[in-house]
Parts: C-alpha cells; structure tokens; sequence
C-alpha cells in the first residue's frame, strides 16, 4: 500500500529525517512512536504530500506521490492533524460535509444520497450526530477533535494519516476512537498511520510500530519488540518497566517516579502482628508489593494490610468476595488495600516465625488444619466442595523480588507445606494416601521491595532457604496445634 524508500529531508535544507524506509500493507495500524524533535509530524507531512522530502521515493500502491493530482491524492490519503483549526463558522455537519470533497464530480458540485449517508454514518460512528447542528465554534477541544476525524472519515481514504489522533479525548472516547479505527482496518481495509505519544495505546491498538529516534529508525517491528525496556530507556530518556496487559497479548510500559520513600528499610516482623478469635492482621507502615489468592486481593498488586478472618466450617454466601469486602470495611480496613483471607481453624493456633540473613528477613504466618486434607495425585477421587482456607501461609519478605523470586517462593513454600505433611503423615481420608494439602488452601508473598535485591527463591538460594526452613516449622507447629486441640 505504502513504500517509503530513502527519504530524508525536512525545513529550510535542514535533513529532520535522514535514509528512512519502511512499508505499510494494506489493512494495517501503524504507529509512529519517538520522543519530542524526532521527526514524526514531518514524516507524516511528506506522505501526505504538505512537505516535499529532498532525497528517496514514497510510493502509494506502486506510484510515485508527485504523480498524483490534488484530488486524486485526497481521494487516497486523509490527515487529521491535531493542530486542526476552523477559521469558518460551519456547523458540525458542514465541517464534517467538506471531507466529500474530493469525491464531488463536474463544474458543479452536487451532493448524493451516498455522501449524506457516508457523513451520517461517520459522525454516528465518532459520536458527533448529537450536535451535528451546532457551530464548531462552540465545541470543546475534545469535540472538535472527533469533528475532524469525522471529516477525515468522510473522504473515505485508502490511508488515514493521524497525528496523535487522541489528544484532547477523555479515556472513554479515546478507547471509542481507537476501536474504531481498529475496526475500519479490519473489516474495510482502511490502512492508518497514526502518531501516538502514549506508548501503551499504541502497544495495545497496533500492528506494527516504528520508533523514530533523532531523524533516524531505531526499529520497524512488532510492539512487544519495540516496547522493550531497555530501548524506550535509552531512546526515551526515563525510567521505565514492561508489563503484560491483563486482558489482552500486548505490552504496556509504566513509567517509575523517583519516588522519595527514604533511605529506611521497610522490616515486617511480629510486632506488626495482631492475633484475636476474630482475625489475625498485620498493617505494613507502607505498601508491600504482593501476590497471592486470597478472596480480597487476589493476584498482584500493592497493599498494606493482610486479615486472616475466622468463619464457621458451615460458611457459604452468595458471593463471598462482597460478603468478606463488607467485613474488611466493618472493622476499619479498606478493602482495596488489603488481602483478606478466610480460614476455618483456630486463630489461637496460629504459628509465626521471623529468619533473618545477609542483610535480608522473612517473617512467616500460618494457620493450618487438615479437616479437609487432599491427595493432589488423587483428587479426582474427591467432589468439589469450597470450604474455608484451611491452611492460609503469609511470606512477608523484607527485601526486593524478581517477579521470577516471587513465583518461585510460591513453588518453595508450596515443597515445604507437602514435606511438613508427610512428615506428619497428614492422611487425605477420602484415598488414604498422604495428602499435600486441603482442598482450599491458600497463600500470600507480600516484599517490602526496600533493601537487598533478591532475585531467586529458589529451594536451595539464601531467601528459598529461609522460606523452605520457616514454611515448614510454621506449617508443622500450626497443626500439631489444631491435632492437639481436636484430641482434648
């Protein structure tokens, strides 16, 4: 659809843009990404013909740009441009009208039944029609900018040229916008081209994406490849991490502030630990970067307090999550900032341990009964039935994991609750076979992402072992505890 082949050029003789090349197919999103000065809103202005390049070729379906007419090239290329201004006092409509253009035939223009229809359908489609009636003059920033796409729609273009097409749009009308676009591409073939300087929106919404970096390429490829760490650092200047999306296979970066939280390491210990017939919690003084599968909280994500909440063995709700949500609030925590599990057993029986080592410290929880004990080998052997957490482990780490030592701390305590079972000879009553859990067990790793950097957690690393060491004496004391208690 589109070939740029060695251009370079830009104002006054100045070369802004130095041997850039590149193809667009048909069909596709492309983004332009680059810090400010790197030459994207000239490299948009050469293709769509504004500004003449000095050297090279861009070629749209095999023909040379200079060979177009004026109003063949509309008829192939829109822009909109986020500068886009209206001098005149046209209404909505009329602005959005004017992208007929360069469809209208004759010494006299006259306009059909498909332009109506092409304007109707676009200023629905960019949610406009409300106020088609009303004087452009009289929109807000965000508005006027939907107008103009609008009319870039209008033209029915083979290529939409955008300059940062989301400026001014609220979160909602930009994911509008942009799902619209991805749609055009889709279903009608609409290639765009479009400059984003939110680099999320961009690894979300498109195909490809080419990343400009004083005048020159640094890479033409897929966003996962383009959006890695260490070159948005090094192209852009700042601090940043990649993350995954949740939802969908695209990357998202997060910019890291210098946020000052002192030089003071962060220590969790058991002075922090509150322990009633009621709940066990512990309140951080700041928030801990936390994983777990508790029935608040649940996954990854940052927060300062962690309730361990006792509930009959008969507990059943509707909807636990709300139910548990309500409780936290009740009793003065916010549910948003907390992990909240639940657990059948005995508060009181609750066993607890601190391990300190080269300059770093875990401070183990547990609570545990094994009423409900499970073979995992032989779970099939059992019916499914969603009793409360019987045993709930806490792993507060006063130091800084890798999203790699954060997984494997899950798989080390995970080994060191199964030995501490077999060593018990904890039997699954259903098989009667050793069990390697309770059929709801569940766990947190919380770090306080202070201090010594620990990478690994591993069984055989300095933190596995600490973890490996305090998983299973806590985890062996806490049901000896319940065994006993259920003997007298």
């Amino acid at each position: 659809m589109l070939s740029v082949q060695q251009v370079s050029g830009g104002y006054s003789g100045e070369a802004i843009l130095k041997d850039i090349s590149f193809q667009v197919e048909q069909g596709e999103l492309f983004g332009v990404l680059g810090p400010n000065g790197s030459g994207k809103t000239t490299l948009l202005k050469m293709i769509s013909g504004i500004l003449p390049f000095q050297q090279g070729e861009i070629l749209i379906r095999g023909k040379r740009l200079q060979e177009y007419g004026i109003k063949q090239l509309a008829q192939m290329v829109a822009v909109h441009s986020q500068h886009s201004s209206q001098s005149f006092s046209y209404t909505v409509k009329e602005t959005v009208s004017l992208g007929r253009y360069a469809h209208q035939k004759g010494w006299f223009q006259t306009w059909s039944k498909e332009d109506e229809d092409i304007v109707q359908r676009v200023m629905d489609q960019t949610g406009i029609s409300s106020f088609q009636n009303k004087n452009i003059q009289e929109l807000s920033g965000g508005e006027k900018q939907r107008v103009f796409l609008a009319q870039a729609l209008a033209q029915k273009p083979e290529i939409l040229l955008l300059d940062e097409p989301t400026n001014h749009l609220d979160l909602s009308y930009q994911k509008e916008l942009l799902d619209l676009l991805k749609l055009w591409t889709t279903e009608n073939g609409l290639t765009v081209i479009s400059i984003f300087h939110d680099l999320n929106l961009a690894g979300l919404y498109c195909d490809r994406l080419l990343l400009l970096e004083k005048g020159t390429i640094n890479i033409n490829h897929i966003p996962n490849e383009v959006l890695r760490e260490d070159r948005i650092r090094d192209v852009y200047h700042t601090k940043i991490q990649k993350h995954p999306h949740p939802k969908v296979a695209a990357p998202q970066m997060v910019l890291l502030p210098e946020v000052n939280r002192g030089t003071k390491v962060i220590e969790i210990n058991e002075t922090m630990l509150h322990v009633s017939n009621e709940f066990i919690d512990l309140r951080s003084p700041s928030p801990l970067r936390t994983m777990s599968s508790g029935v608040v909280g649940s996954g990854t994500g940052w927060h300062q307090s962690f309730v361990n909440r006792h509930v009959s063995k008969d507990y059943n709700c509707d909807d636990h999550r709300v139910e548990m949500a309500s409780f936290l609030k009740s009793k003065g925590f916010e549910p948003s900032e907390t992990v909240g599990m639940m657990t059948a057993v005995w508060l009181e029986d609750v066993a607890y341990q601190l391990l300190e080592q080269n300059n770093f410290s875990i401070f183990v929880v547990v609570t545990a009964g094994v009423g409900n004990a499970v073979d995992a080998s032989k779970s099939e052997q059992h019916s499914l039935q969603l009793t409360p957490g019987t045993i709930n482990t806490w792993i507060f780490v006063n130091g800084e994991l890798t999203e790699e030592a954060f997984i494997q701390s899950i798989m080390t305590a995970t080994e060191a609750k199964v030995k501490a079972m077999h060593d018990l000879m904890v039997l699954d009553e259903v098989t009667g076979t050793i069990a390697t859990g309770t059929s709801t067990d569940s766990i947190l790793i919380a770090a306080s992402q202070t201090g010594k950097l620990l990478d690994f957690a591993g069984t055989i690393t300095p933190l596995g072992k600490l973890i490996s060491k305090a998983v299973y004496q806590c985890t062996t004391k806490a049901i000896q505890k319940s065994q006993q208690r259920k003997k007298t």
